[in-house]
């Protein structure tokens, strides 16, 4: 049994998609804080269950003859919850963490995903670690100001990243979970080209058929909304990586998705293609 932990996320709900189309899905478990909503969105024969990664103790029953766990690191109380995977018996994790324990070990959110790497290696447990770059579902979050203004606000507007699309993480997590050769793996993960927030508010643009302007914002406009949001360190700490304090590691465009599944990185303009209706 697998089990997917944040089964109606971005990159969870698209493993558990994948997983019941190359037939594992009476082998996989959806791990959800809403039953009842999420089996709206889970595919038919996919076992749905209820638990929170901030409460490991809600975890005994989804936890009950799983194998092998997918879990992202920074959801919960990871190493609680690497604890109890660990006495339930799971053999395997795949842990998604971050390209910044490689780039910006510095950064307080860095150090956090790798202590939990730490934790997982230490735990007695097999495990392959995904270190994805900037997801390009992060655009989400100007989802409201293209819907209503046409316009993207943001800062560093011209630096491009590798974002990596959701879909590719799911993809070597799905490669990892079902075939052999990736335990004791760690995996950088990129999408296939450098864009930036220009050229990605240009394809938000070229699918929705009308123009979305790209303005560029300073570092201090920026910081005060996503501090309220996501709190001072780590505002601090994504800004740098927006364009603050870039280096070559993090520009490095991999080839791992390829080598891992066969398939090459989906660009950002699959991406936005396919969430168009989420800006319209």
């Amino acid at each position: 049994m697998i089990l997917v932990t944040g089964a109606t996320g971005n990159v969870g709900s698209e493993l558990v998609r994948q997983l019941h189309v190359d037939g594992h899905g009476t082998g996989v478990r959806a791990l959800t804080r809403d039953a009842a909503r999420a089996r709206a969105a889970v595919p038919d024969g996919v076992e749905v269950t209820e638990g929170d990664l901030g409460r490991p103790e809600s975890l005994k029953s989804a936890l009950g003859g799983v194998r092998s766990l997918f879990l992202i690191s920074g959801a919960g109380d990871d190493a609680a919850v690497l604890d109890a995977a660990r006495d339930a018996g799971v053999e395997h994790v795949v842990l998604v963490s971050s390209i910044t324990v490689m780039t910006h070990p510095h950064l307080g959110p860095a150090r956090a995903n790798l202590a939990v790497e730490r934790r997982l290696a230490e735990s007695g447990m097999e495990w392959t670690v995904l270190r994805p770059t900037q997801f390009a579902s992060n655009t989400f979050w100007w989802a409201q100001s293209v819907r209503d203004e046409s316009v993207v606000r943001v800062p560093y507007a011209d630096v491009g990243l590798p974002t990596v699309h959701p879909a590719d993480i799911a993809s070597v997590a799905r490669a990892a979970l079902t075939g052999p050769g990736h335990r004791g793996r760690t995996y950088p993960l990129t999408g296939p080209e450098l864009i930036s927030p220009r050229r990605q508010a240009d394809e938000l643009g070229r699918v929705l058929g009308r123009e979305v302007a790209c303005v560029g914002i300073t570092r201090d406009e920026a910081y005060a909304p996503m501090a309220a949001m996501m709190g001072a360190e780590v505002a601090d700490s994504v800004l740098d990586l927006m364009g603050g304090d870039v280096n070559d590691a993090l520009l490095a465009v991999r080839d791992t998705v390829a080598r891992v599944t066969g398939s090459p990185a989906r660009s950002y303009s699959r991406w936005a293609e396919e969430n168009a209706d989420a800006f319209r």
